[in-house]
């Protein structure tokens, strides 16, 4: 392994003065483009029909609980990454990357096989029939059988965030939209030519996309790395990095798996409800990914200053740039929930004239003014316990508040009170805010200053005066 001349641009971090500006902006624009992906599938697909729309829904939680098992290692090695940066020793990230990388692909591999095995049985399990499980089965097989691509795209595209280079993975994601619009324009619907495939054609545009991505985070991941990765370096698997990696990986994705897990149980509440709340659930969710998108933005560009921060021994601040964050994260997440609020009617109707599902989707998107504040709460203190190392604590609430409050209430709300979606809503709600408001004081407390990943490899915090 060599070290390379260092890079100008926005991996000089410690030169810029851990702007959070500078690092959010294209993590939110990068989450934006993520999530437009998704809204292109159901956009189109609802020309198809109300039922491909609910189908792709029910398939994508499955892939979405696969995806955070992949994030085990994405997001331990960002947080060592990016405490090993903190103390300066960039031989010792770099290997940590190569480690990462291995890893996922791995697991990535595991999963792809178990999708194309046991996709129609996990289908069946939540309850669906007819044509909804038809169009679901021929989705997840392909996007499911393909996940190890996005493995790999996880990996990578966190480590490239992690060194500073927030525009150059938020320009692949970009391309990556461009290119799977295309594609499911012409295979969706069998333009130009090719075949009219439906549900099948948006699952193998999503593979095409994926790919070409993939080999675009390579290129830049060998153009900009600051220490030269040898191909022998992806198969020296140190235990004390791989560690490490499991120490923040496990409790985060179990805690992630944890809450979605949950909404696959309130998923299958909703069956019972009937295809107009599938449905309006699914429209639902689409325009509430939009109005916490700053805060996502917010918490992992917070996480990769605390984790360097704190790598620094420079406890203090990153102690006042949570609290700054936070402040930032819930003002801008008011406004937009505000203006989704206002505008629910026609956002919904950019993909359904069913006033049924209009009705109810418009009401939980009324309740997201109150989960959607509690929710930033949890995106950005959770992010920052985690980039601190205190991870596990996340964990045990977690399973606290999710599986032994809001699953119980969701199910009176929704069928003892005959709430219905908005009853399931409500549940989700109370949850965010107890756990924010748990990590409120956990961080206050500052009991994660004794969690550094840094000492852990009996190196001790570097006590710097400046960056």
């Amino acid at each position: 392994m060599s070290t390379t001349t260092a890079k100008k641009g926005a991996a000089g971090i410690e030169a810029e003065g851990f702007g959070l500006f500078t690092l959010t902006w294209p993590i939110f624009l990068e989450l934006f483009l993520f999530m437009l992906m998704g809204t292109a599938d159901t956009l189109m697909l609802s020309s198809v029909s109300d039922e491909a729309v609910s189908a792709v829904g029910v398939a994508n939680q499955y892939v979405f609980i696969a995806i955070l098992v992949l994030e085990v290692i994405g997001n331990g090695a960002s947080i060592v990454i990016a405490q090993y940066i903190g103390a300066r020793k960039r031989i010792e990230a770099a290997r940590i990357s190569a480690i990462a990388i291995t890893l996922n692909l791995l697991i990535g591999v595991t999963l792809s096989a178990l999708f194309i095995a046991l996709g129609k049985p996990l289908l069946r399990a939540v309850n669906l029939q007819g044509d909804v499980l038809g169009y679901a089965q021929s989705y997840l097989i392909i996007v499911g059988g393909g996940l190890f691509l996005q493995a790999l795209i996880n990996t990578l595209s966190s480590i490239i965030r992690t060194y500073g280079y927030t525009r150059q993975s938020m320009l692949v994601s970009l391309g990556m939209n461009v290119v799977h619009i295309i594609g499911n324009y012409l295979l969706i619907f069998g333009h130009m030519g090719f075949p009219e495939m439906g549900v099948a054609g948006a699952a193998v545009s999503t593979i095409v996309s994926r790919g070409i991505a993939l080999l675009v985070f390579f290129w830049l991941f060998y153009r900009l790395m600051e220490v030269r990765i040898a191909i022998a370096d992806y198969f020296r698997m140190s235990r004390e990095y791989i560690r490490k990696i499991l120490k923040i990986g496990i409790p985060s994705a179990f805690e992630q798996v944890t809450y979605h897990s949950c909404q696959s149980v309130f998923l299958y509440f909703v069956t019972f409800l009937g295809v107009e709340a599938l449905a309006s659930r699914q429209y639902a969710m689409n325009i509430s990914m939009y109005i916490y998108l700053f805060s996502s933005a917010v918490g992992i560009g917070t996480a990769i200053i605390t984790g360097r921060l704190i790598g620094a021994g420079r406890r203090e601040e990153a102690y006042s740039r949570v609290w700054t964050s936070l402040k930032w994260g819930l003002g801008i997440t008011v406004l937009i929930d505000a203006a989704a609020i206002a505008f629910r009617e026609p956002l919904i109707g950019l993909f359904t004239q069913d006033q049924t599902i209009i009705r109810l989707a418009s009401q939980v998107i009324v309740i997201s003014l109150i989960l959607e504040t509690g929710r930033t709460f949890n995106l950005i203190l959770i992010n920052s316990l985690r980039a601190a190392g205190d991870a596990n604590f996340t964990v045990y609430m977690g399973l606290l508040s999710m599986v032994g409050m809001s699953l119980p209430l969701g199910y009176f709300l929704a069928f003892r009170l005959e709430l219905g979606l908005a009853g399931i809503w409500l549940a989700i709600a109370a949850d965010e805010w107890l756990r924010g408001v748990i990590m409120f004081f956990r961080w206050r407390s500052r009991a994660w200053e004794k969690k550094a990943l840094v000492d852990l490899a009996g190196q001790g915090a570097l006590a710097v005066s400046g960056t």
